[in-house]
Order: structure tokens, then sequence, then C-alpha cells
């Protein structure tokens, strides 16, 4: 069993660094895209570590874009074409923890070597609030004056859009941990459809859609399982999911998920001391 971890980073290398080092394991390998935006020389220290890669073609990623999605989309282009084989890729962000040991993941993947971990809720029946972001015209991707001006009245004109293809849009939280074979899927079912990308820039969050839409119009859907194995608090009802501290520890062990989200260690890193001792203690008993 190998597990290509895939990591989006922008910010603090030093809460990166933690990251990498819980969840190096066995012949693991972890590729990690930088912002482009962001001076890569501030993970120098990083560069020499054995079984890291990093993203050769970053990105500049702004939230709400696609550019989030072309992101990734390159990382696993990268990743395919290496020379490495793995069992699984592991998409995660800086701001990600594990909250089992690397070998109780590895076993659990090992149990469920064809299913794909993700949210997949179909946007017309279980995800009505995001009927927008696939009907109307967002000009997230673009930057010029008056393009606010412009998306009003495209939306006012134009029909309402529709995915290319005859695909059903599912999705929700953006992270993942597929099959590396579905992995390869993704990447190949992108370069033989070309109108999905261009769609897909005129989409809010395309992030939360895109890869789940793929996978759930594929071969592979009847292995996918609606649940991307993450604890991720949102009870503050904001843009952004709670950032997740000491007084949260009880209900992430007690979740059976694989990994949380979002962490800050300026914020609070005794939450992560916390883990980090209760995942060694449950390991000695094993």
């Amino acid at each position: 069993m190998r597990i290509a971890h895939l990591i989006l980073t922008h910010g603090d290398p030093a809460q990166l660094e933690r990251l990498i080092n819980k969840i190096s394991y066995a012949d693991d390998c972890i590729y990690i895209h930088v912002d482009l935006k962001t001076d890569i020389h501030t993970y120098r220290h990083l560069f020499n570590k054995p079984q890291i890669h990093f993203i050769q073609n970053r990105v500049k990623v702004y939230w709400g874009t696609f550019s989030i999605v072309q992101a990734t989309i390159n990382a696993l282009t990268e990743i395919l074409e290496s020379s490495e084989s793995f069992d699984f890729l592991n998409l995660l962000s800086s701001q990600d923890y594990p909250l089992k040991s690397n070998k109780e993941i590895h076993d659990f993947l090992e149990a469920n070597k064809e299913k794909a971990f993700m949210e997949f809720y179909d946007v017309y029946s279980g995800w009505k609030e995001a009927i927008p972001r696939i009907e109307k015209y967002f000009l997230t991707e673009y930057h010029f004056k008056g393009k606010h001006l412009v998306e009003g009245l495209l939306n006012k004109i134009l029909p309402k859009r529709k995915l290319p293809y005859h695909l059903t849009a599912v999705g929700r939280s953006q992270w993942f941990t597929i099959p590396y074979t579905h992995a390869a899927f993704i990447v190949q079912y992108i370069k033989e459809h070309n109108k999905l990308i261009p769609f897909f820039k005129l989409t809010w969050g395309s992030d939360e859609l895109f890869f789940q839409t793929i996978l759930f119009n594929s071969p592979f859907r009847n292995k996918m399982i609606n649940n991307n194995v993450r604890y991720i608090d949102w009870s503050d009802k904001k843009a952004s999911p709670k950032t997740l501290t000491l007084a949260d520890a009880t209900k992430l062990l007690e979740s059976g998920k694989l990994y949380a989200r979002k962490f800050n260690i300026i914020i609070d890193s005794n939450v992560l001391d916390y883990i980090d001792g209760q995942i060694q203690s449950r390991s000695s008993l094993l």
C-alpha cells in the first residue's frame, strides 16, 4: 500500500513541516503545490528531504476561482508522469492533520482499495444552494475593470448555463482520498473533453464540484463513497470552516474520520499535541 499525498499550501512553513512529519510513512511520497504568489524558497529547508517533491507547474491560487482546480490538475499530471506507482491519491491542505496513525490509515485504505472517498451531493436535489454555480456566469477567474457589470449583463441576457456532455453535477467539499486509478482517469478525461475547463472557469467555487462530477459520471460511480473521511466543522456558518482548537479535541477523536481541518498552530497548537498524544497512546495498546 502506497499513498501519494498531495498538499496545497500557501502559508506557514512550520505548520506544513509538522504535517509532513506526521504523514511521512513507509514508501509513501508527499507532493507539494506552493501557491505561485508565495516565494517557494520559504520552504527551502524541505527541498532535500526524501520522498518530498515540489510541483513545478505552479499557479497563483485565489479563493473561489478555478485556479484551485488548475493547481490540483497540474499536480496530478506531474505525479502521474513520474516513475512512481501508488494505490491512493490523498488531497490535503497544509491546514489539515491526521486523526489516526499512519498504520491505521493504511489498514483502512487496504481494506477499501477500490473505493473513492469524497463528498458528492447532487446539486439539484441534495445541494440546491449550489445551483447558481452551475447555471449562472461567474467571472471570478478574470481580473479587469468593470467585470461585475459584465457578469451581471451576461446573466441577464444569456440563457442559463448547462454542463457539457450531459454531466450530472455533484459535489461539496473539495478534499478527497481516491484510488490512483481514479486520479489517472480524471486527468485523461480532462484531456479528452475540451469543453470541461472553459465551463468550470465560469463557475464560482469550482473546486467543490469539478473532480466529483467527473468521477460521478464515470464507470467508477459505484465505487464512490459519499464521505471524504475528514472532520470539518461548518457550525460558524461562514465561508470557511471553523478553526479547530483544544476545545474540539474530543469531537475530533470520536468522529472516526481519518483527517480533520482546519488548524492554525499560531492560534492553537495544543490541539495537535493532544491528538498526537492520543494516537500514540492508542497505538501502544494495539
